[in-house]
């Protein structure tokens, strides 16, 4: 049995990888991290497996995450709307004074995977976002922080760190049913910039947990960061994706 530590495990694509690992109690014992224990009773019933701490903290995770085998990073910054959107104009955020993108992507992730290293834990799988090749993405003027900067940056310190890594970069996240779509995976924005025959690049927040869940398990995920969507249900020659190995042999080492 792998136990595995979940950070942002309160978060809508972390309560679900979360979900996913307590329903495989046979293979997998879960631990997830959060910060507020109300909103972990609201997710989850009670606060029973969980642990309260803030990745900020480093002292804070290295008790949590002694014994783990694996660790799951889905920890984000998140922004605030301050301005609605308007007839001809975007709307506008800003993130919270302790929540920015240099603090929470990437101290806040370089925290976990120094912690991780200390710890002896085996397996790091870290859930980015795509779009990280390019400087002027729209999601790095958000209260021009950079998020996808700081996100590439953990991502590599990851890779350096010597701990087998599995880094997924999603889409767009929608908040749809998962396991009935056909899974695509790239490399580079390949898939951002040149979707094959113009699909959405975005794939269901529960197929991204799927597809983290199989990770933990399979060889072929093993030291490999790729770009991951989904074909919509209704797409011409569209499948279902039920063969994880198979779709993670078509991945490549490297950032």
């Amino acid at each position: 049995m792998k136990r595995v530590l979940v950070t942002g495990a309160t978060g809508r694509t972390g309560s679900l990888v979360l979900q996913k690992l307590r329903d495989e109690s046979d293979e997998f014992e879960a631990i997830g991290l959060a910060r507020s224990p109300s909103k972990v009773e609201e997710l989850f019933g009670s606060t029973e497996g969980f642990v309260i701490g803030d990745i900020k903290d480093k002292s804070s995770l290295d008790s949590v995450i002694s014994g783990c085998d694996a660790l799951v990073i889905l920890t984000s910054a998140v922004p605030k709307m301050i301005t609605p959107p308007s007839q001809g104009q975007r709307p506008e955020f800003e993130f919270a004074p302790q929540g920015l993108p240099e603090e929470v992507d990437w101290l806040g992730q370089k925290n976990q995977i120094d912690a991780a290293k200390q710890a002896g834990v085996e397996h790091i799988v870290l859930v980015g976002s795509m779009g990280g090749t390019n400087p002027n993405h729209p999601l790095n003027s958000i209260g021009n922080a950079n998020i996808l900067v700081w996100k590439r940056k953990a991502e590599q310190y990851l890779i350096d760190s010597g701990i087998d890594y599995t880094i997924i970069r999603a889409g767009g996240l929608l908040d749809k049913e998962g396991g009935v779509r056909e899974l695509l995976v790239g490399k580079n924005d390949e898939l951002l910039n040149n979707p094959p025959n113009e699909i959405p690049t975005s794939i269901p927040r529960a197929d991204v947990a799927s597809v983290v869940v199989k990770a933990l398990t399979e060889p072929n995920a093993r030291n490999k960061a790729f770009d991951i969507i989904s074909k919509p249900e209704d797409a011409p020659d569209a499948g279902v994706t039920t063969d994880f190995s198979s779709l993670f042999e078509q991945t490549t080492a490297g950032i």
